[in-house]
């Protein structure tokens, strides 16, 4: 998969290391302590992942030049409007298992944690079977045109309900009823797993280098953490998210679609 790509096995190696880095010194020194994340804090935190990816960029494009860094721009900026409905989502599924404030911050890094292999493992797959068959373009693009669809159809609905379908689920397992940060982290894997259906797709739209599509989810999922904390409590008022949310997904499935006879700038 890397033979076309602007990455190999040693950056991507160096990449992941420096993500397993930054995640210990969350864990273990930043956030040593369960507490409550306050908006000062969950701001600085964003600040500090947004400035990250836009270095990243900045090394994507020194290493190979301006469509690369222009592809990882759009596929990072993709990924974190996406993201944002996964924090209405959060605050759904913390209402539900009545985790407390403290131990959100933890939840979700582990959750997270997860959900890096877990998309690690869908973008391979999404890759190679975007070079075995071409028309597999297809798929994912009609694909994000109908779930960009059905999200404006429904959009005057609440997660609610998926949501505690999702938690049911997770509850049924023997090994997690009395677990409760155990099922609330499932639940959170669950969820990504969800999600990932239609974001993946979405950056493949931009780009095939695996090495862009990767790093470009990885750093939107790793400030999704202090977007939450920053955003939770005034998510709800987003009346027009999920307007915004199926434009994305149509224009991108459309872009998809359209490939063979117009293509589309990642501009």
């Amino acid at each position: 998969m890397f033979a076309d790509s602007i990455g190999n096995p040693i950056l991507l190696g160096v990449f992941i290391g420096f993500v397993l880095v930054m995640l210990a010194l969350d864990l273990g020194v930043f956030h040593r302590k369960a507490h409550v994340v306050g908006l000062r804090e969950a701001a600085i935190w964003s600040g500090v992942w947004v400035a990250l990816a836009a270095v990243f960029a900045v090394l994507v494009w020194l290493r190979a030049g301006d469509q690369a860094a222009l592809e990882f721009t759009a596929g990072y900026l993709l990924e974190k409007a996406l993201a944002v409905d996964n924090i209405f989502v959060f605050v759904v599924i913390f209402s539900a298992l009545q985790v407390p404030a403290e131990s959100q911050h933890r939840v979700l890094l582990w959750g997270i944690l997860g959900a890096l292999v877990l998309r690690a493992a869908f973008i391979f797959a999404g890759g190679v079977f975007l070079e075995a068959f071409d028309w597999a373009t297809y798929v994912f693009g009609a694909l994000l045109v109908v779930t960009g669809v059905k999200l404006l159809l429904q959009r005057h609905e609440t997660a609610e309900g998926e949501e505690t379908g999702v938690v049911r689920f997770a509850r049924r397992l023997p090994f997690l009823g009395a677990r409760p940060f155990l099922l609330a982290v499932v639940v959170i894997e669950l969820t990504d797993v969800i999600f990932a259906v239609d974001s993946i797709p979405a950056v493949f739209a931009v780009t095939r280098d695996p090495f862009i599509v990767f790093t470009s989810n990885i750093f939107a999922i790793l400030g999704l953490r202090s977007m939450y904390f920053l955003l939770a409590g005034v998510v709800r008022k987003f009346r027009y998210l999920k307007v915004g949310l199926s434009a994305v997904l149509v224009f991108v499935g459309a872009k998809m679609l359209l490939q063979p006879w117009k293509e589309i700038p990642v501009e």
